[in-house]
């Protein structure tokens, strides 16, 4: 049976840590799990933008900062570059109204979702042909060890299989 691959239940998703006052650019960094650079380059693109500065010129963020970057690394999961995301906040911010926006929104999870989709199908396909294979290999250590490499394609050890799986016949195939 190929491995279930866990569904996110909306009990199971996390809320953001609580912020009570403004944040250094590291502080931040720690905080998300991200390089302070990856921070500078999401400011250098306009995903992220600083509340204010210290006394010392430092970037200071707020508690909508967590969340921002939260945003953008579930974005890059999904598979978006940091210029899609870029273009896709543009888009967002240059809406004329709310229900403009979020129809925007909506086409593009609808399509990451049966993206999506289909890339789980295409890795359980993997996952059982992966089994297959490994089925096929468990009877491999019961052979002949005189036996040529070459004579593995025509083994009667496999006589359970009508042909190998194809992870494993790609070896012999020229």
């Amino acid at each position: 049976m190929p491995t279930q691959l866990p569904v996110l239940q909306p009990q199971t998703v996390r809320k953001g840590p609580v912020v009570e006052r403004p944040l250094k650019v590291g502080e931040l960094a720690k905080l998300c799990g991200k390089t302070v650079r990856a921070l500078h380059l999401y400011e250098e693109m306009g995903l992220l933008v600083p509340t204010q500065r210290s006394k010392g010129r430092y970037r200071m963020y707020d508690a909508d900062a967590v969340m921002r970057v939260r945003w953008i690394a579930k974005l890059q999961d999904m598979g978006f570059s940091l210029q899609d995301i870029r273009t896709m906040s543009q888009q967002w911010e240059q809406s004329g109204s709310a229900p403009d926006a979020m129809a925007k929104v909506q086409a593009l999870f609808e399509q990451k979702l049966a993206e999506t989709q289909a890339q789980m199908q295409r890795l359980r396909m993997l996952s059982a042909e992966l089994q297959a294979s490994l089925e096929y290999l468990r009877t491999c250590p019961t052979c002949d060890p005189n036996r040529l490499i070459e004579a593995c394609s025509a083994c009667e050890e496999h006589q359970a299989f009508e042909d190998p799986p194809d992870l494993v016949a790609g070896f012999s195939a020229h």
